[in-house]
């Protein structure tokens, strides 16, 4: 079986200030700190497109792993800001990243919720078509599509892309795949005319209800309880968020992950750069990884480092 075996991360320089926006929005710093949590947001150069950032995690991948480009038979990019409507990013990126011509590349348009559809989908592609290893990308730059004036955006959101390899030498096997969608909320997070729109109270209510339950529901498939889990990853939608979760599941605090203060919510991307702080921790040997946000949809699983 085919499972995790590294992650590479890209996150622009370029930083965003939310102090600077404050007084704009009329907004006090405990607000800021407390609920929002974002200090700072990484966005891209007006000069990179989404295929430049993928691109460039999949270039660290490479450096880190010393993977051979011929090796990848499978490029999955998740991304819902791509450069154009024509072609798909990861075509960009195959191109560009001169890989095989027997390399499938193909998109996936997911948001928060994409990095865990993303892994479900290319370890069953890759055993489907009795292949070995493949890439999945994440990379939605967000900047593209907010409008600086909107205070339920623009202090939230920042541009990352990651680069996971999947293969049959893994440090991470992921398993108990769990989905949910609740298409009836579509409205709450959407693009309209080109510029995201959100109403931060209904996805914030729906994270909140659907969320605790769906990780039961996740846990009991899997036969655990939750103090058997060493580290819980959830979607970095905001501070409050992630802390309202815990809070609801009762978690031990010490292992829900929180880090988005000095490059914001990077969407589909902010799971793999969490996670893959802890691929090398002897002591973190299960994971939950939990994605939810446009669609409304989520997703989880549960990650149990190799040879534990």
């Amino acid at each position: 079986m085919t499972g995790i075996e590294d992650i590479a991360v890209y996150v622009p320089e370029q930083r965003a200030s939310n102090r600077e926006l404050m007084t704009q929005f009329e907004m006090d710093e405990s607000f800021l700190v407390e609920k929002i949590g974002v200090l700072q947001r990484a966005v891209k150069s007006a000069e990179e497109d989404t295929s430049d950032m993928a691109l460039k995690a999949l270039e660290k991948l490479l450096a880190q792993t010393g993977l051979a480009r011929e090796e990848i038979q499978a490029l999955v990019v998740v991304t819902q800001n791509p450069d154009s409507n024509l072609p798909h990013v990861s075509a960009l990126v195959h191109g560009r990243a001169k890989l095989s011509p027997d390399c499938a590349a193909f998109d996936i348009s997911l948001g928060c919720s994409g990095f865990v559809y993303g892994l479900s989908v290319l370890q069953s592609f890759l055993a489907a078509n009795g292949l070995s290893k493949g890439v999945l990308i994440t990379c939605d730059p967000y900047s593209k599509v907010i409008d600086p004036a909107d205070k339920n955006t623009v202090l939230l959101f920042g541009d990352a892309a990651t680069a996971t390899l999947i293969g049959p030498k893994p440090v991470l096997m992921c398993r108990h795949f769990l989905f949910g969608t609740q298409g009836d909320l579509t409205g709450a997070l959407v693009c309209r005319a080109g510029t995201l729109q959100m109403n931060g109270r209904e996805v914030f209510n729906f994270a909140a209800t659907v969320v605790p339950k769906h990780i039961e529901k996740l846990l009991a498939k899997a036969s655990l309880n939750k103090d058997e889990v060493d580290c819980y990853i959830f979607h970095q939608g905001s501070r409050y968020i992630v802390e309202t979760l815990s809070k609801r599941l009762g978690l031990d605090r010490t292992k829900v992950r929180l880090d988005i203060e000095n490059i914001g919510n990077t969407v589909s991307s902010s799971i793999p750069i969490l996670l893959q702080r802890e691929l090398a921790d002897q002591k973190i040997k299960t994971v939950v990884l939990c994605g939810f946000g446009v669609g409304l949809s989520w997703a989880s699983c549960i990650c149990n480092k190799t040879g534990v």
